[in-house]
């Protein structure tokens, strides 16, 4: 027990240290309580589906001969802002270069972002799935949060 309470907090640790997560996945954090204790994993599993189904609208706007910037730059800015309201640093960050991008109407740094997007979501969504999943180890081997 204690060593999977060491894993875990180690794991989370080195989440914040990689900026993989910011402060406002602890503020998401200590919104869950013994009443609503799935909170944190139904939070960030609308988050994989919104970003599932914007990924997939962000590459076929690029794919579009005219491509129209200004819709672009609407999708990008819904991805920044599920991605900071998890606290996905990497991914928010990564959203932030692409609007530049968009504001520039720069097709080809638009791709290139778009393919940094998809990179650093796809890290996240691992790490916390991870972690997810560790925390489930934990709790199922008698250990409660928030661990002190």
């Amino acid at each position: 027990m204690e060593q999977l309470q060491r894993k875990l907090a180690e794991y989370t640790t080195s989440l914040y240290n990689e900026n993989i997560l910011d402060e406002q996945f602890i503020q998401l954090q200590q919104l869950q309580d013994e009443s609503n204790p799935d909170f944190v994993v139904e939070v960030v599993s609308l988050f994989f589906e919104d970003s599932e189904r914007l990924l997939n609208e962000l590459a076929k706007a690029l794919n579009q001969a005219n491509v129209d910037f200004k819709k672009l730059n609407a999708h990008v800015h819904q991805m920044k802002g599920s991605s900071s309201s998890i606290g996905a640093q990497r991914v928010q960050r990564a959203c932030i270069a692409f609007r530049n991008y968009c504001d520039d109407h720069n097709v080809e740094g638009c791709l290139k972002c778009l393919q940094q997007v998809k990179n650093e979501y796809t890290l996240v969504k691992n790490k916390l799935e991870a972690l997810f999943k560790l925390e489930k180890q934990f709790v199922d081997a008698g250990g409660s949060f928030p661990i002190v």
